[in-house]
């Protein structure tokens, strides 16, 4: 393993090149004409650009009006907008004839790929942050040491000014399936496309496969599984009682507004979480109607023909897990009725959502700044009064600006509000040799 210790210093580094901090280098990219540049690098543990591409399954569609793309909320003359994008690629009249807001997710992941595609000389791909940690000058972190690794276990050490974290979630993984995460044939639903190219399935061969969950991942899987591999036979398997429908009705769709945000930041942390439940049912285990119609179809049809190819197993809790010889064994429990069962599969697909809690493992040299890791309505961590190193959140303040946080919606307009800051906090530096020399030009 070698060790590279970058001298050069960034006014901001961004952890993940997602949605987020693509929207991010927009809204920089913007400001710097009239406040200077600032000197930015974003990482990103992909060896190449892509936004959930193991789950861009020709099913798929983005759920949000194009209009909420990285910058037309906040700038619609930008070069940046998803309009542009399509009257580069040809493709604006036929985007206009399909009569829709709604792209699908493949060629929305092509959006970003493009506007990526613009920040190539300030963007590394194949280096995964595994810490941030404190750097003192004068008894104070002024300073932040980001440690990145690539794929051989190489490290690096960059050092920055600012670190804005927007590394997205990571896989959630039920209890019951954690000793089962080396084991080939469960995985999670964020894995989907690049798993079921090696699965017997996809040379014909007859296989039986669980879908654990009951939100749109699981529908979009379901759906996949039921077209293209018509030698599968599926079960759904939820705790739910039924697939429920997303609300996105236009006087609830206005929770998602930018403007929505400070609403929610405003209130008092027990009315915020009251909120937050109360709209639960706008992002989390629900599915688009359209899909919902199209499993309910195919199970009509099954028993129209009296073929039954799949199962649908609502109100059901999986105790157990555990691998065989024969497949997956998993120890079903009825909560209607308190029964048990046991059924084997060759696959076990969980469609369990993400968490978002990784922030922390990678803050935790910095933890005792910290405190509890408390926001302000600019996405800065509050720190105590030895840091003066600015630290952001993209994605991981949900319970303190709403459910928009872990969207699309507000890319645009909190873009802008994390660069307002970073240029303020950079502008209010104790020492002016700690600027940007651009920025020092726009000030003086």
């Amino acid at each position: 393993m070698k060790k590279s210790i970058e001298s050069d210093i960034y006014d901001l580094i961004g952890v993940g090149f997602g949605p987020s901090n693509i929207a991010l280098a927009v809204a920089i990219d913007e400001r710097s004409k009239l406040q200077g540049n600032l000197k930015s690098l974003f990482l990103d543990k992909q060896s190449d650009y892509s936004w959930h591409g193991n789950t861009l399954v020709s099913q798929s569609e983005l759920q949000i009006s194009f209009l909420k793309d990285l910058v037309s909320l906040r700038n619609p003359t930008s070069p940046y907008t998803f309009v542009n994008y399509l009257h580069t690629q040809g493709r604006l009249i036929d985007f206009i004839n399909l009569g829709t807001f709604y792209p699908c997710r493949m060629e929305f992941n092509d959006y970003l790929r493009w506007v990526a595609g613009h920040f190539s000389q300030s963007s590394s791909y194949g280096e995964e942050v595994v810490s941030i940690e404190p750097i003192f000058k004068q008894e104070k972190v002024n300073e932040l040491r980001v440690v990145s690794r690539d794929a051989l276990g190489n490290q690096y050490e960059k050092t920055a000014r600012s670190v804005v974290l927007g590394s997205g979630g990571t896989p959630s993984i039920p209890e019951e399936f954690k000793g089962l995460k080396d084991d080939g044939r469960v995985f999670h639903h964020s894995q989907y496309l690049q798993r079921m190219l090696t699965q017997p399935c996809a040379k014909g061969k007859s296989m039986r496969i669980a879908i654990v969950g009951g939100g749109q991942s699981a529908a979009e899987a379901f759906i996949d599984l039921n077209d293209s591999y018509p030698s599968v036979q599926v079960d759904m398997i939820m705790r739910a009682s039924a697939l429920k429908p997303a609300d996105s009705s236009p006087f609830v769709n206005e929770i998602f507004s930018p403007d929505f945000t400070d609403v929610i930041y405003n209130l008092a942390p027990e009315d915020r979480e009251g909120l937050v439940n109360e709209y639960h049912n706008t992002n989390y285990s629900v599915v688009d109607i359209e899909l919902i119609d199209r499993i309910y179809s195919i199970f009509y049809r099954q028993k129209v023909s009296d073929l039954q190819r799949h199962a649908f197993h609502c109100l059901t809790s999986i105790s157990s897990a555990e691998a065989t010889d024969q497949g997956v064994e998993l120890s079903l429990r009825n909560m209607a009725d308190g029964t048990d069962s046991t059924k084997q599969y060759d696959l076990v697909i969980l469609a369990t959502g993400y968490k978002r809690k990784h922030y922390k493992k990678l803050l935790a040299p910095m933890a005792e700044y910290l405190g509890d890791f408390e926001v302000g309505r600019d996405y800065r961590i509050k720190t105590d009064e030895r840091c003066d190193a600015a630290l952001y959140m993209q994605g991981f303040c949900q319970s303190t600006h709403g459910l928009s946080d872990t969207l699309l919606s507000v890319l645009a307009i909190r873009s802008d509000e994390i660069a307002e800051s970073l240029y303020t906090h950079l502008i209010k530096q104790q020492s002016g040799e700690m600027f940007s020399s651009s920025i020092l030009d726009t000030v003086e």
